[in-house]
């Protein structure tokens, strides 16, 4: 399998062009995603508007680092100085990550996929798992026990499976601290500094569970883990609106189509996915694609199959 089976050098040409304007949108709606789940809770502050906004802000940390991910691949924006730069200043510090660190240590990953040399396999390799042991999973990740791990080798320096790999941690430490405290700044100035504890709390808790519940999706209990072609090793996942602001934010999950073509920004990803379709990429390989995070977590966890309502 090759792409040039199914896509022309035009094609491919027009896939793989990027845009600063488009790069500026989609930091520009997360952040402005951000303000206003702050904004919510300022306005009701109650247990359960916290309880909500804490969730919300999880995805959003997570959007954060989809467009850090975006900038490492340098498909964020056209000019190389603004993923450099907003990449890394606006996307990747507010979640202690580093574009440059991540980005070196991704491409790893892209070149071994479907191999026993994947970088990442530690995340999903043992899929699917019983019940008792995702339950287990999930709970480290909503009681901060992952989040806390994370912190501590972020100071370490080291990796943390879950979030990131040896190296990429080390070295931007510092410039993530200023962006909180620049964060903290903000909304001091507008009277509300103790909601930065939300920005807090879903870090270690909602940010490192659906972090674990996209890289289920991406990569866990596919048909050819060891198998080359991602069709086989990978998984797109067609979310509902409601996942794509919690689970999936800008486009992460046609992640398929991203390890086929990773050169192809994250906002033209649904346009290849369509043009695949149509093109019979999909016809032989029907678990390549899954119909909501339902259907993710029935084939990862099959105990839980009859547990959970069908997707609709």
């Amino acid at each position: 399998m090759h792409i040039n089976d199914y896509l022309g050098k035009e094609e491919i040409r027009r896939f793989t062009a990027r845009s600063d304007l488009a790069g500026a949108w989609m930091l520009l709606a997360n952040w402005a995603l951000i303000a206003a789940i702050f904004a919510g809770v300022a306005l009701w502050t109650h247990p359960l508007s916290i309880l909500i906004g804490v969730l919300l802000l999880g995805g959003r940390q997570l959007g954060l680092s989809v467009l850090m991910h975006e900038a490492g691949h340098n498909t964020l924006f056209r000019t190389p100085w603004m993923n450099r730069v907003l990449g890394q200043w606006l996307a990747a510090y507010p979640v202690l990550g580093d574009c440059v660190a991540y980005g070196a240590s991704h491409r790893i990953h892209h070149q071994t996929a479907g191999t026993y040399d994947d970088p990442d396999l530690p995340n999903y390799r043992n899929y699917p798992v019983s019940a008792q042991s995702f339950r287990r999973k999930l709970w480290r990740d909503i009681t901060a026990q992952t989040g806390a791990r994370l912190i501590a080798a972020l100071f370490r320096g080291t990796g943390n499976r879950i979030m990131m790999r040896e190296g990429e941690g080390s070295g931007a430490l510092l410039q993530g601290l200023l962006a909180n405290l620049a964060l903290l700044g903000v909304l001091a100035a507008f009277g509300v500094a103790e909601l930065y504890l939300m920005w807090v709390a879903a870090y270690l808790t909602s940010y490192m569970l659906v972090a674990r519940i996209r890289q289920v999706a991406e990569h866990g209990a596919v048909k050819g883990l060891y198998d080359p072609d991602p069709r086989l090793n990978t998984r797109t996942t067609i979310a509902r609106w409601y996942e794509r602001l919690l689970l999936c934010p800008n486009y992460v999950n046609f992640h398929l189509e991203h390890h086929l073509l990773a050169s192809v920004p994250a906002f033209r990803l649904p346009a290849l996915h369509q043009l695949l379709c149509e093109r019979g990429f999909f016809d032989d390989y029907p678990d390549a694609v899954a119909t909501g995070y339902r259907e993710v977590i029935r084939r990862a966890v099959p105990e839980l199959g009859g547990a959970l309502p069908a997707s609709g």
